[in-house]
């Protein structure tokens, strides 16, 4: 069974920047699509960052494009969120999540492995 662990958050300024790695352990990682997702203080899971099995193709959304940068490293297991520029409206937590097709997705119910989430507070 695929897990995955997210560290790497927690209490900026704004304009600061983080690095979130999300390591998966039980099965590889390579031959599955990415994501990232946060959720607001009152608000609905939204879309952050995908990216495909081998790290060819990404997505971004609105609010983010331009300032975080999602990759991966395969032989590591791992998929990074790196965040610049980070803004008070960035905070939330933040959720990695893994699909077993190739191609990744802005759409949250169709990622099968999530991770618990890492906090990301930014003040301003």
């Amino acid at each position: 069974q695929l897990q995955l662990a997210e560290s790497g958050g927690g209490l900026v300024q704004a304009g600061a920047s983080l690095r979130l790695p999300c390591v998966a352990t039980g099965r590889t990682l390579s031959n599955a699509a990415a994501g990232w997702f946060r959720q607001a203080p009152g608000k609905e899971r939204e879309f952050v960052a995908t990216i495909s099995f081998n790290g060819a193709t990404t997505d971004y959304s609105h609010a983010v494009l331009g300032r975080f940068t999602i990759s991966r490293d395969n032989a590591k297991n791992t998929v990074y969120l790196q965040m610049n520029s980070l803004q008070s409206e960035d905070t939330g937590v933040y959720y990695c999540a893994a699909r077993r097709l190739l191609t990744g997705s802005a759409q949250s119910n169709e990622y099968g492995y999530w991770g618990q989430g890492t906090q990301v507070t930014v003040s301003s």
